[in-house]
């Protein structure tokens, strides 16, 4: 009986392990990087800022481990990628003009978000990230820009040295707050999606100038912790540039604030 009783033990400690950061790592965790070696902006990007972060990548784990590993983290960053499947916004019928799918990343991603939000976790998106993001507070997407959306501004291009454009920020948002002023308001970007309507508790925080959403974070009144998520691509730009280190360095601060235990 002594001997059960010890091995119940053990394990409700193993267990209460697994859903507690039990020291004073910081963890983020990253919903997919790129599968090439070679390629792995999103980690150099946050690494620079930071070389003491401990990387978590979800996607190679599977999606129960992929939520318990959640939990011992400290923020949650969304990559680009794949367009979102469109029947998570109401146009399934809609298939014919999006890119590639990757429904197990969809699903994913999508528990991933709600598991963050409920541990009120900070949380950062890229591109598609912010795409998702918006999709998962009830929002919907244009499937195609350019045939969707009258403009003459490109977001997509198969170059992207030559696929960049200007946005115009939202005064009083805390994206104005973390840029500060700001010398270069060109971003690299590509994309041929983009939010339509916006998610329930979302306010923008950028636009293109040809109004379409280019940055989202909570509504001002929203109590709660740091969401922020942004259609241009911070990690291939320089460094040094006044539209991607600033959110690198708010997104780890908001990281390392959020050492309470799950």
């Amino acid at each position: 009986m002594f001997r059960l009783f010890i091995l119940s033990l053990i394990s409700i400690i193993f267990i209460t392990g697994c859903y507690k950061k039990g020291d004073d790592k910081i963890r983020i965790a990253i919903s997919k990087e790129k599968s090439s070696e070679s390629n792995t902006k999103y980690t150099d990007w946050i690494l620079h800022h930071d070389s003491t972060i401990e990387l978590v990548y979800m996607y190679p784990m599977g999606i129960d481990s992929a939520l318990i590993k959640l939990k011992s983290c400290n923020g949650l960053l969304l990559t680009g990628g794949q367009d979102v499947f469109p029947g998570y916004y109401g146009k399934i019928d809609d298939t014919a003009r999006c890119g590639s799918f990757d429904r197990y990343r969809d699903s994913l991603e999508m528990l991933l978000i709600d598991t963050a939000m409920e541990l009120d976790m900070p949380i950062f998106g890229v591109c598609r990230g912010e795409q998702i993001l918006n999709v998962s507070q009830g929002g919907t997407l244009y499937i195609d820009i350019p045939t969707d959306y009258d403009t003459t501004v490109e977001h997509r291009n198969a170059d992207w040295s030559l696929c960049y454009h200007s946005i115009l920020i939202t005064d009083g948002s805390q994206l104005s707050e973390i840029c500060g002023d700001i010398e270069n308001n060109q971003v690299v970007t590509n994309h041929h999606q983009g939010i339509e309507k916006l998610g329930d508790n979302l306010f923008i925080s950028a636009w293109t100038t040809d109004s379409l959403p280019e940055a989202i974070e909570w509504d001002r009144h929203s109590n709660h912790s740091f969401l922020m998520a942004i259609q241009w691509h911070p990690e291939v730009m320089s460094y040094d540039h006044s539209l991607s280190s600033p959110f690198a360095k708010a997104f780890i601060e908001a990281c390392k604030k959020n050492t309470s235990e799950h």
